[in-house]
């Protein structure tokens, strides 16, 4: 995780931030890492809002946060976290025996938060620069996509909008569950005109379903661009 960051940590300042109250509470009351939540989540914003505000001198107030919406949002944030490094943010996490049972490794809202307090500790340690420099390598993609999602609030919203504008209709989401009630893993299918364009797993029903919807709106704008959207999905329903 440290390597795919790029910096380097104190292993205390680390330790905190990946602490989760949880963890903090059941260990005779740990400092947990909302402090350091609040401030990564500051230090995001501005260095979002900055590039926004140069990379779009000629949009309104209301587009920028709308496009800064689609990036600072839980499931983006919970995406990023996923891909971090080798297995993703979430197995360093410091958690109580309760979050553990209940798959809080995956919850969304725990990677995002998570996320935002090592970001907070990349910038109390090495301060603003570095921190810009480590948000653009984490979220250069969704920034560079951001204009383009539509509603700029969520992938499934945005899914929507697109299927609503090429006159494709609604797409259709079938969800597939498996084990046991305190740990299920979910698998959804964004499905358009009875093709299935995109697939994604998660420890939700929710966060499944804006995986599926995120790489279907990848796949549909692919061939819309290139004015193959009759040719169907790029995955195959099994």
């Amino acid at each position: 995780m440290v390597e795919a960051l790029g910096v380097d940590f104190d292993a205390e300042m680390l330790t905190l931030a990946l602490t989760h109250r949880s963890y903090a509470y059941e260990n005779g009351g740990l400092e947990p890492n909302e402090r350091l939540e609040f401030l990564g989540d500051a230090v995001l914003g501005l260095v979002v809002t900055d590039r926004l505000y140069r990379d779009h001198p000629d949009l309104p107030e209301g587009q920028l946060a709308k496009l800064r919406a689609s990036v600072v949002n839980m499931h983006a944030l919970a995406g990023v976290a996923r891909e971090l490094g080798e297995g993703g943010l979430g197995q360093y996490l410091l958690l109580g025996r309760g979050e553990e049972l209940t798959g809080g490794r995956d919850k969304a809202s725990i990677l995002a938060d998570s996320l935002e307090a090592v970001l907070g500790a990349v910038y109390l340690q090495h301060g603003v620069e570095t921190a810009s420099r480590v948000i653009h390598r984490l979220f250069d993609s969704l920034l560079t996509e951001a204009p383009m999602l539509g509603a700029g609030l969520d992938w499934k919203t945005s899914l929507q909008e697109l299927t609503a504008s090429a006159g494709l209709g609604v797409p259709d989401y079938r969800v597939e569950e498996q084990g046991p009630d305190h740990r299920k893993e979910f698998s959804a299918y964004a499905v358009i005109n009875g093709e299935v364009f995109g697939q994604g797993d998660g420890g939700t029903k929710k966060d499944a379903e804006q995986k599926a919807a995120q790489t279907a709106w990848r796949a549909l704008s692919e061939q819309l661009n290139s004015g193959s959207a009759d040719s169907g999905g790029s995955t195959s329903e099994e």
